[in-house]
């Protein structure tokens, strides 16, 4: 990307964040802490932990943050994580896992610092440069060592409030999806009950005594012709609570000869075993005949369950799917957690009234997706311009 704007380092538009000492700021106090968990990815929002204890704080709490920060993760795959900190976290620590960027008013506004760490180019920037096996990460030197494009203040200012509108027409989207899964499960809890406490006393099945659960490969990518073929290969980051009608890669013919993937009909449903933050437990849909990658649980249809009525109850089930997960620095789901997994199972003529609810909602909700697609393209393109000096004053 050029820029017609110049360019300055980083680290010479913010100023220095001051450390957290509990010998000098208290043993005793109570202190709110943020760590790499507490940002929603999607909103950028952050959601804290709960007050702590000085004394019991993590020794990675070591930034004292205050109103107007930017937090940048330094830590992939989440290079992505910023968040903006708010009055209510004014004088919270952060994790070390964050780059704390307090802006120089004077010279950068944090809107426009905000948005610009969030571009692509930024954050492939940093991919390109984190370094570490295991745990790849960027040091804060590599971040403040890193330039932005810099135009004057004035319009700093109203390219941020341009991303800022079309970022809020993408989030009141998301809020009316949001709105309509509400309904759905409304809906589900008001024909079968809470599916914890079965105060309806419906029959209760375990998942593999439903149906058949298996779960995918991924191919060797040291083989060329494994990859770029027709068919669909689903990996966990694309099973997010939807109907998939199409996959970001698909594998060849050669690749289900040579590794453990099968192509599964449509009509199952993914779980995901494990992934980054919230991903492990999330369920899709298959819309279409596909393969998945070994992180995928996938039930295949069966005639004794509806799959709209099972996929809502897995939905519901979010917390409680994740709660099964075991591992060490990664708790994971398994096909054997997946398969001992107990759910209702009413009546099919019931499932199925519940589907035909729910139709009209899932109408809704491909319209609004539809929209908010069309919104992240326009924000791409508004963003890739912005930086480049192509709005129009």
């Amino acid at each position: 990307m050029k820029h017609c704007f110049p360019y300055r380092q980083i680290g010479d538009v913010v100023s220095d964040v001051i450390t957290w000492n509990p010998v000098r700021d208290g043993h005793n106090q109570l202190i709110r802490y943020i760590d790499l968990s507490s940002i929603d990815q999607n909103t950028k929002v952050i959601h804290p932990n709960e007050p702590i204890v000085a004394r019991e704080a993590p020794s990675r709490a070591r930034q004292l943050v205050q109103v107007g920060d930017i937090l940048v993760s330094t830590v992939r795959p989440n290079l992505n994580g910023v968040a903006t900190v708010d009055e209510g976290l004014d004088g919270a620590t952060a994790s070390t896992g964050f780059c704390v960027l307090r802006p120089n008013k004077r010279e950068l506004d944090e809107a426009y610092l905000f948005h610009w760490v969030k571009t692509p180019e930024f954050v492939s920037d940093m991919v390109r440069k984190s370094t570490g096996a295991s745990y790849p990460a960027v040091s804060d030197r590599i971040i403040l060592e890193s330039k932005i494009p810099l135009p004057p203040i004035a319009q700093q200012k109203r390219i941020a409030a341009i991303l800022d509108q079309t970022e809020e027409l993408r989030s009141l989207r998301r809020q009316a999806l949001g709105a309509l899964d509400a309904i759905v499960q409304s809906i589900f809890l008001e024909m079968f009950g809470d599916p914890v406490t079965n105060p309806k006393k419906l029959p209760l099945i375990k998942l593999g005594d439903l149906t058949k659960i298996s779960s995918g490969s991924t191919p060797s990518r040291a083989v060329i012709d494994n990859f770029g073929g027709t068919i669909p290969w689903v990996k966990t980051t694309e099973v997010c609570g939807t109907t998939i009608l199409k996959t970001e890669e698909q594998i060849t013919e050669n690749a289900l000869r040579n590794s453990s993937c099968r192509i599964y009909p449509a009509g199952s449903i993914l779980v995901a075993l494990y992934g980054q933050g919230k991903t492990r437990g999330r369920c899709a849909i298959l819309g279409i005949d596909a393969s998945t990658n070994q992180a995928c649980g996938v039930l295949l249809p069966q005639p004794s369950y509806d799959t709209r009525f099972l996929f809502s109850q897995l939905t519901l089930a979010y917390e409680r799917l994740r709660a099964l997960g075991r591992g060490g620095n990664q708790e994971n789901l398994n096909l054997g957690l997946l398969s001992d997994f107990v759910v209702l199972l009413p009546p099919i003529s019931l499932q199925q009234e519940f589907a035909r609810r729910v139709e009209a909602i899932e109408q809704l909700k491909a319209t609004h997706r539809e929209s908010l697609a069309q919104l992240d393209a326009l924000f791409a393109s508004l963003q890739h311009r912005a930086f480049r000096g192509e709005l129009s004053p």
